[in-house]
């Protein structure tokens, strides 16, 4: 089935392409994805867009550097949290957009006049169980559990140095399992070391475990 709809969806992109190709003297095609993507989620962070795009967030940020330069994308702050880099469409990119889709509409409608009715009809319905079939699994793949957009992760996880949106300070530097400590180890509090009884630990009666930085 699925070689099948390969073979049959061949025409379809070849509609998507050519009409792409119209936009190419503007943007490139990550560009344009890129662009789509701002459009889908207005006010969108860098770290959540490279992970939408599937690129190094270093990737990410000189695209949208470049999209900025072409006045496709607009830079501020975020709303919540003056930290991010919330990135918008300008109105260039929206009517880049117009144009693409207007384009695309009609080969589409070209083709689809010559369809029979039924066939149409069939299309359309199996055209939309697939997208929302397909968005689904997407947001599944964005948004795993325990994934940087999970609102449950536990926070204190190493990030990678050159994300905008990496903790600072020590909780960063801690693991929050509280059988292993990545940053340092326990002793109470004179200084002595710990007493381990099996697998539980005991601390020196009175003394309340204390950090000490390795």
């Amino acid at each position: 089935m699925a070689a099948a709809l390969d073979a049959a969806a061949a025409s379809l992109l070849s509609v998507w392409e050519t009409a792409r190709e119209e936009t190419a003297n503007r943007v490139s095609g990550a560009q344009l994805r890129a662009v789509m993507v701002v459009e889908q989620v207005d006010g969108i962070n860098l770290r959540r867009l490279a992970t939408r795009l599937d690129m190094l967030l270093s990737s990410a940020s000189r695209l949208c550097d470049r999209l900025v330069a072409a006045g496709m994308l607009e830079r501020e702050p975020g709303r919540f949290d003056r930290r991010e880099i919330a990135l918008h469409l300008t109105r260039d990119a929206r009517r880049l957009l117009a144009e693409l889709r207007t384009d695309r509409q009609a080969r589409l409608a070209a083709v689809l006049a010559g369809m029979s009715p039924a066939g149409r009809d069939a299309l359309l319905r199996g055209m939309r169980e697939f997208d929302g079939t397909a968005r689904r699994q997407q947001a599944q793949d964005v948004h795993p559990p325990g994934g940087p957009d999970d609102p449950d992760r536990p926070t204190g996880r190493p990030d990678r140095p050159d994300d905008p949106d990496r903790p600072t300070g020590r909780t960063a530097e801690w693991s929050r399992d509280a059988d292993r400590q990545t940053g340092g180890m326990w002793t109470g509090a004179s200084g002595g070391p710990e007493r381990t009884v099996d697998t539980h630990r005991e601390w020196p009666t009175g003394e309340p475990p204390v950090a000490r930085t390795a």
